[in-house]
């Protein structure tokens, strides 16, 4: 059983940067892979990136090259570092986490079994 708990959300403006953090539970955390998604209001929820337990990172296309994914198992937090914000960008953003994920389905947030309670950003233009 893995507990998640986000933070770092909160009101920019376009062109800033934030960091959101996602902290979990447990002893086996490196054994996890975790993701960021995120819903915008009337619209379904996406994938935005992946720390993938054999320790490679995915994106997005929309985020590729503003948004950082890291993890520090040590202290069993997965980070989104995401600079040059825009509108778009306007959603809640939710940590997940999976031990049995295969590399196929990743990008897939039904494949996930564990969650945050999810994290607001607002981007104002």
């Amino acid at each position: 059983q893995v507990q998640l708990v986000e933070s770092g959300g909160g009101l920019v403006q376009a062109g800033d940067s934030l960091r959101l953090s996602c902290e979990a539970s447990g002893r086996t955390f490196s054994r996890y892979t975790v993701a960021w998604f995120r819903q915008a209001p009337g619209k379904e929820r996406e994938f935005v990136a992946v720390a993938w337990r054999g320790g490679n990172r995915y994106y997005a296309d929309s985020v590729k090259g503003r948004f950082t994914i890291s993890r520090d198992n040590a202290k069993s937090t997965v980070y989104l570092q995401m600079n040059s914000l825009k509108s778009e960008d306007t959603a809640v953003y939710s940590c997940a986490a999976d031990a049995s994920l295969i590399l196929s389905s990743i990008r897939g947030p039904a494949n996930y079994a564990y969650w945050g309670q999810g994290t607001q950003v607002t981007v104002s233009s």
